[in-house]
């Protein structure tokens, strides 16, 4: 998968929502207070940074978006921190500034990197007109807007906003709160996690009835898509007409699961803002929230890190492989953002005009999957003198070229169970075929994916190959 990184710098978000500072005192313990049975902590450093939508602000600046920020704060000491460390890294801000209302506050007392005590300060926060005023003033020059909800009353207004965004011809996603989603109607995406999507719609036994409930609740609410964040599960995104996309987890230490949620919302929205497709914003939102929770405290990912981690191949073998473990494969490159291509023959006497349409199928994604007919299969479509190579001699010739990357075999006349299996985001097939006539079209595309029918080099094949070596004889 290829990110434009111009895009992304272009990209203007606003972020509007519940604005907090988050404060970290750390220090160390060596005894117990003689007061009372709790540890003594001799606060030795203190870390102010921005929380709740300031968060959400913060990933996208550090994706280099550029970052509108809406909420309420208060005229206190707590605003004036937040004002300084979101001028320094450069987001712009739209705040309605109470007299009555503190900015709301939470102070985590750490030692030894573990959290002993949050302290939070904190009022309902009462929207009013003056926040519609400024959040509207941010909309002028944003490509999309992000919802972000922490139920401390910023949002209260959540529906007018969404209007307003789209009345603009605005994207608006939200990250949402409580047991009421209907207050979120008509917005573009919402991103809740398993356990807020449960409280809504029940208890899901499985995915079946996780992707059942969702498709409903997205209807019932007119969304675009319903991104679900399901912790160790992974995530899984509803659209309509199409089949759900189910990732797992990217993470491989879990540290902190502080701010994840904002982490995903904010790479998700600026993906699609530069001009990403669903499932490819869903990709990168998944591999940033696996990089987040291995950091301490409400931490962001830099476009470095995601770009490091998507081209990363440690963990991705190639060559002939079984089904199997192929298919576990194909999704950590998904997981990664990468595009798989998929396509299939006998491959029995392999000329230019296979090398040639290898290569051309290899360019229309990152990873390219080769399924080659067994021995069986192939006497069956060719007839009893066929193959002239047997199975493994043809794959092993297949997996050294340089545009195929995984060689599986398969058993059946048709592989259309073997691309269910590995569901590819690009099917490709070499001939004069019409789509709907080629095996495993119909699962690919309501998965989302591609087909792709490519011309085969004239006057090279196999049967023209072996006539010309008998005749030879």
């Amino acid at each position: 998968m290829k990110i434009n990184f111009a895009a992304f710098e272009q990209a203007n978000v606003l972020v509007a929502g519940d604005v907090m500072l988050d404060r970290y005192w750390q220090g160390a313990t060596t005894r117990i207070s003689p007061e009372a049975p709790v540890p003594v902590v001799r606060v030795q450093s203190q870390d102010d940074r921005p929380g709740g939508a300031a968060n959400v602000a913060l990933n996208l600046v550090s994706l280099g978006a550029n970052a509108g920020l809406a909420g309420i704060v208060g005229r206190d000491d707590n605003a004036r921190i937040l004002d300084s460390r979101l001028e320094q890294l450069g987001v712009k801000t739209f705040f309605d500034r109470s007299d009555s209302q503190p900015t709301v506050t939470k102070v985590r007392i750490m030692s030894r990197n573990q959290q002993l005590i949050r302290l939070d300060f904190e009022e309902k926060l009462e929207a009013g007109e003056s926040l519609l005023t400024a959040y509207a003033a941010g909309l002028e020059n944003t490509d999309l807007v992000i919802l972000s909800d922490y139920a401390k009353g910023t949002l209260s207004q959540v529906q007018a906003m969404i209007q307003l965004a789209r009345k603009a011809g605005k994207r608006v996603l939200v990250d949402p709160k409580g047991h009421d989603f209907s207050i979120y109607r008509q917005a573009s995406v919402l991103t809740p996690n398993l356990s807020e999507f449960e409280a809504v719609v029940g208890e899901c036994k499985d995915e079946a009835e996780l992707e059942q409930k969702g498709e409903v609740l997205r209807s019932e609410l007119e969304l675009e898509a319903l991104l679900i964040t399901r912790s160790e599960k992974g995530m899984t995104l509803i659209r309509e007409n199409l089949a759900p996309i189910h990732l797992p987890t990217h993470a491989q230490e879990i540290y902190d699961v502080t701010g994840a949620g904002d982490t995903v919302i904010a790479v998700l929205g600026l993906a699609l803002a530069s001009g990403h497709d669903f499932p490819e914003a869903m990709m990168l939102a998944n591999l940033a929230a696996g990089l987040v929770v291995a950091k301490p405290g409400t931490a962001t990912v830099s476009m470095g890190e995601i770009y490091t981690a998507l081209h990363s191949d440690t963990l991705l073998e190639y060559g002939v492989l079984p089904a199997e473990q192929l298919a576990k494969l194909v999704t950590m490159a998904k997981n990664k953002g990468e595009k798989v291509v998929f396509t299939n023959g006998c491959f029995d006497l392999l000329h230019a005009g296979h090398v040639a349409y290898l290569e051309e199928a290899g360019k229309l994604g990152d990873r390219l999957i080769v399924a080659v007919n067994s021995d069986a299969s192939v006497s069956r479509l060719k007839g009893p003198s066929r193959p002239i190579n047997a199975l493994d001699r043809r794959m092993r010739v297949l997996a050294g070229l340089q545009s195929v990357d995984w060689v599986v075999p398969f058993e059946e006349d048709t592989p259309a169970e073997i691309i269910a299996q590995l569901m590819p985001n690009v099917l490709v097939k070499g001939g004069d075929y019409q789509v709907e006539d080629i095996a495993g079209a119909d699962t690919v595309l309501a998965a989302g994916g591609e087909v792709k029918v490519l011309s085969f080099v004239d006057g090279v094949s196999t049967t023209a190959m072996v006539r010309s070596i008998l005749d030879k004889n």
